[in-house]
């Protein structure tokens, strides 16, 4: 085996393995080092094409995507390709972004872009620098096409034909890349990589993993966040076939067994003394009660532009509301779990890994030892949402520490119940605004004040540099970049001490200022008897990729003319993450007064679309998932207990509940943005500005439909 390192940093090896291509990460700063296993294109004897991932793929189609943009300047057969999740290797799979490995803010598509589509250029110029040189012929006159070079001469060959030559050859230092004229399948519709696996059952997730002695842990958590286990009676447990032991670890108690359901059984029999001196004992009405009075305090400041207080005092009209959000759950098909083996002073980690620079980081700190000795295998998850992504990795960290108390090279798989799922923490952290809006004489506006009060996402956590005088950007994100014209506006925020975990949640601040923005907005126009459609246009009118979504919603709903008898419409705009949404919702109500919404035509703007199937997909689960938070999820506390702990209370939507969803893409050769999160935001607002055509009645705090705690 012969290693070769370029002048440009390209990484190949030669000698049996057939052509393996990397990309430096130059903005690194750091110099290229020995070989690392699978950089991000492998093309094999046996003609295959790998495409390594360095993203997640946690049902969103990422592994898909970017298998298309190698596939793309590749010219290969997209029957070849395959993918492939790349190890725990920041220099080499960071997210540009980011500057780390890691999965989130819709960025996979939008940092990977290029890179991806230079590592498949690299290789087609090898490749045929490879067919050129057997054939003797010039390169220029060698053709690929669905993954087979030719020459005019007759001559044929695959990539696997002409790998092993191919990395030989000296890495190009330029290569040309297609123009979107020359697309074949960036833009096209192209089926999965992930369907046949997950139609036929395949084992790709990491609950399907099973190792020669593995041992399952279950955790009993503490009833209370901050709470810590002293004192553990495993008696009545001991007597559970299959029960190994009970051992106290830093997240609550670990209970071993040799399967799934006696680590389950044993575990609702440990009996655990809990030290709650700093544990959270405030109920969800209590710490409400607290942010709406720190509402009418000065809070950092977040936006200032002109005078809003000013500008108040001269306004014709004001408009002034309270808004309430409660702190949500991600609530994703599959559970947190992970499998870790300790062995030989090396940990491995089988998991849903979306932060593998950070998971690896913690592990090794529980083992005590250095990150490189922590292999990360990243599975398929199960949905996330944002909860695998944790700045501290805590079911990760779990998981270590179950694998550390056992204390034997035997792999211990850590699985969560629903309950631990849902009662875990890692919450959409729960928000109050205010908003006070002046109106000029025209009924525009004139002045914005706005006041936030909720948790930090990113304060105390290694994310907190985010944090700029006071100010966590997620918590204000869709307020103080304010898009609608206003002269004067002026934005403040509390972040607030409670004891609950919090994390980023689908489209994480947008969730809910989206809300409050857009529904003021429809209040705003109503109040200056102005159709929301037309108000908005008005607003927006120096947005131009705002404006270009909102027409074409409004044009694809047939928002001119009346909607059929008995339903009613809204709409709401929304930027996030870089990509422009627009939505009508069309509803119906039930005798009950809950609506049903019957229709979601979206626009979406994204930049040039890579697969418009997938992103219709991502829409379309945009407005599913947030859905059912507008309708009816929250999570509550009483006496700092969670209160939902399955299905029953925390209600997911029913296929019933679904609307028929259209979505149209605009067209664009812009750079591609994110689509993971986009589709969620102005879902809820859509939905609240209809139920006000429906009843004359103002939304002001969701859910729409209050469910019973703990049902």
């Amino acid at each position: 085996m012969t290693m070769h390192v370029s002048r440009r940093g390209f990484i190949r090896i030669a000698a049996g393995a057939g052509l393996v291509i990397g990309l430096p990460v130059e903005f690194a700063g750091a110099a290229v080092g020995p070989f690392a296993p699978n950089p991000f294109v492998r093309i094999a004897p046996d003609n295959s094409v790998t495409v390594i991932i360095k993203h997640l793929d946690k049902g969103q189609g990422i592994a898909t995507g970017l298998s298309t943009l190698v596939a793309e300047e590749l010219d290969a057969d997209w029957k070849q390709v395959r993918a492939e999740f790349a190890p725990a290797d920041t220099a080499k799979y960071m997210n540009l972004f980011f500057k780390m490995q890691g999965t989130g803010g819709s960025t996979s598509i939008a940092n990977s872009f290029t890179q991806y589509r230079e590592a498949g250029a690299v290789a087609r110029a090898m490749l045929v620098a490879a067919a050129a040189a057997a054939w003797s012929v010039p390169a220029s006159e060698v053709v690929v096409a669905s993954g087979v070079l030719s020459h005019k001469s007759g001559r044929k060959g695959t990539f696997g034909a002409f790998a092993e030559a191919a990395a030989k050859l000296p890495v190009p230092s330029h290569v040309p890349l297609k123009t979107p004229a020359e697309f074949d399948l960036i833009g096209k519709k192209i089926h999965r990589l992930d369907t046949e696996a997950k139609i036929t059952g395949q084992p790709i997730y990491t609950q399907d993993i099973h190792l020669d002695g593995m041992v399952v842990a279950a955790i009993v958590h503490p009833p209370r966040f901050g709470a810590r286990a002293v004192k553990i009676d495993a008696a009545k447990a001991a007597k559970v076939e299959g029960f190994l032991g009970a051992k106290i670890i830093p997240q609550g108690v670990a209970v071993y067994a040799k399967s799934t359901w006696p680590a389950f059984k044993a575990k609702s029999l440990v009996d655990v003394t809990w030290d709650e001196t700093q544990a959270e004992k405030r109920g969800s009405a209590e710490i409400v009660a607290q942010y709406k009075a720190l509402a009418g305090t000065k809070g950092a400041v977040a936006a200032n532009v002109g005078d809003a207080e000013a500008a108040m005092a001269k306004a014709a009209k004001v408009i002034e509301q309270d808004f309430t959000f409660p702190f949500l759950a991600h609530a994703a098909m599959e559970p947190m779990n992970a499998v870790v083996q300790f062995k030989e002073g090396r940990a491995t980690v089988w998991t849903g890994s979306q932060m593998q620079t950070v998971d690896q980081a913690i592990t090794a700190g529980v083992f005590g030892v250095t990150p490189d000795k922590v292999e990360i295998v990243t599975k398929y998850a199960g949905g996330s949402f944002g909860r695998r992504a944790v700045p501290i990795s805590d079911y990760v960290a779990e998981a270590a520490e179950a694998a550390k108390a056992w204390g034997r090279p035997d792999p211990v798989k850590l699985v969560w119940k629903r309950e631990d799922d849902m009662k875990g923490g890692y919450y959409r952290p729960a928000y109050v605004h205010r908003v006070k809006v002046g109106l000029d004489a025209n009924g525009d506006i004139l002045a914005w004040r706005h006041v936030i009060v909720g948790q930090s996402i990113v304060g105390g956590t290694p994310f907190a540099r985010m944090v700029k005088n006071g100010i966590d950007p997620t918590s204000v994100e869709g307020v103080s970049d304010l898009p609608y014209a206003a002269p004067n506006l002026h934005v403040e925020l509390h972040s607030t001490e409670v004891g609950v975990p919090v994390l980023w949640w689908r489209s994480v601040g947008h969730t809910h200022t989206a809300f409050v923005v857009e529904t003021m907005i429809d209040r705003i126009a109503s109040e200056s008897g102005r159709d929301p459609v037309a108000f908005r246009l008005a607003a927006l009118k120096d947005k131009p990729r705002h404006l270009g979504v909102l027409k074409l919603a409004a044009e694809k709903a047939d928002w001119a003319s009346p909607p059929p008898a008995g339903r009613f419409r809204g709409i709401a705009v929304h930027e996030s993450f870089n990509t422009y949404v627009a939505e009508v919702v069309e509803i119906s109500m039930g005798k009950t007064g809950e609506p049903k919404v019957e229709r979601v035509v979206c626009a979406v703007d994204c930049g040039l679309a890579v697969n418009p199937d997938i992103i219709a997909a991502q829409m379309e689960g945009g407005v599913g998932f947030g859905l059912g938070a507008a309708l009816r999820d929250a999570i509550t506390l009483s006496g700092g207990i969670v209160d939902q702990a399955n299905f029953d209370a925390y209600l997911p939507i029913r296929i019933s509940d679904m609307p028929k969803v259209e979505v149209h893409i605009v067209p664009s050769n812009e750079a591609p943005t994110g689509v993971g999160e986009p589709g969620v935001p102005p879902l809820a607002p859509a939905v609240a500005n209809a139920m006000f055509k429906a009843t004359g009645k103002r939304i002001d705090d969701l859910p729409l439909i209050p469910q019973s705690k703990g049902a």
